[in-house]
This record gives structure tokens, sequence and C-alpha cells, in this order.
């Protein structure tokens, strides 16, 4: 049994542990910046050019795109893959999407909680936003939740993974920088987000492999 969890735990691609362990590093990294306070300048300078971008009808749709990451969003997005996964009779995977969405948003509660970070205030707010701000959860949560969609279409339709990953990444981006634009969030809340949710995402599709991988051995 041992040697074949072993072996299993081999086989997965090396480049994802490398991945997870980089974005491990950018997070401890950002995190180190925002417990001593040093990125206020950076942050605040890009806060300030994206505001100079504003216009009523890019205010309108990055409402609409925030929106796509919203937690009531996010839930439609995973009932509706929940529901297709099980009538396919894929368990396994709708499994793991709850488990990686529930973790994702328990996880990004402790560290807000942890870091206790408060939120912008350059500009007057569109949005109300409650909670603190580092790390951002719409980043960190959609990063796990539509990246997991992402995975699984691209599996099931392998000629169209090129396009499936670019419009996740574009999607998953665009949900980022709609909390910059409302200026709910600190450049640094977002990557930091990004980097936490890729870790998660990492792990519960490597968790997704090994369990297929073994009972298929």
């Amino acid at each position: 049994m041992r040697s074949r969890l072993l072996s299993l735990l081999i086989e997965i691609r090396i480049g994802g542990l490398l991945l997870a362990g980089l974005a491990l590093w950018v997070f401890a990294q950002i995190a180190e910046e925002v417990l001593e306070a040093e990125s206020y300048a950076f942050d605040t300078s890009i806060l300030l050019t994206v505001r100079s971008w504003h216009t009523p009808l890019l205010d309108l749709v990055m409402l609409g795109v925030t929106f796509i990451g919203d937690p009531f969003g996010l839930l439609i997005s995973c009932v509706i893959l929940g529901a297709w996964l099980l009538e396919r009779k894929q368990k396994s995977e709708a499994t793991t999407l709850a488990i990686a969405a529930m973790g994702a948003i328990g996880l990004n509660v402790l560290l807000k909680r942890l870091f206790s970070r408060d939120r912008p205030a350059l500009w007057e707010r569109v949005v109300d936003v409650g909670q603190y701000s580092f790390p951002s959860g719409h980043g960190m949560v959609s990063v796990v939740i539509y990246g997991f969609i992402g995975y699984i279409l691209a599996v099931r339709y392998r000629r169209q993974q090129v396009w499936i990953i670019s419009l996740t990444t574009i999607l998953i981006t665009a949900i980022g920088f709609s909390r910059l634009y409302l200026g709910v969030h600190w450049p640094t809340d977002i990557i930091a987000g990004y980097a936490a949710g890729l870790v998660w995402l990492i792990t519960c599709i490597s968790s997704s492999k090994i369990w297929h991988r073994y009972r298929a051995k």
C-alpha cells in the first residue's frame, strides 16, 4: 500500500509542485511586507493610477465583473458545475470542487482575521464591503473555483485547452482588477490572494489525481 501511494506521489508533475512552491514564496514575501507596512507607497501609487481611468461606463462594467467573483456568483457557478458533474457520475470531481470551495473560503476568512489589514480609503467607494482586506477573497476564491472549473473543462475538452486556459486566466485577472478599480483592495491583497488560491488549487487538483490513479491501480 505504501509503495503504491509513494509511486503515485512521484508521478505527480514536478511543475505543479514547483508552481505551488513559488506561489507560497510570493505569498510569504508579500505577507512580510504587509506586516511591516512596507507596501503602502507601491499600493497607493497603483490605486491612484487606476482611479484616473474611471468612467461611468467602465464603472458599470467593473461592477458586473466583480459580481462574477462575489461569493453569490461563485456559489451559482459551483452549483451548476456540481450538478453537471453528478449527472455525469463524476462524484469525486464534484466532491473535490466542494472541498476546494469550502477550503478556500475558510482559509481566506482565517487569513483576513490573522492579518487584520484595513481596506483602502483613497476615494469614496460605490460598493459596500466588510471584513478585512488581506488577502483578497475575490482573488483567492476565484482562482480556486474558476481554476478548478477550467481544469475540469481542459481535461475533458483537450482540443480547446488553450482557449479554456486563456479565458479562465482572463476571467480571474479581470475579477482581481475590478477590485482595484472599485478601490476595495490594495494591489498586494490581490497578488497575495492569487498566490494563496493557487497553492490550494494545486493541492486539490493533485489530491484528485492521486485518488483517481489509486483507484485505477
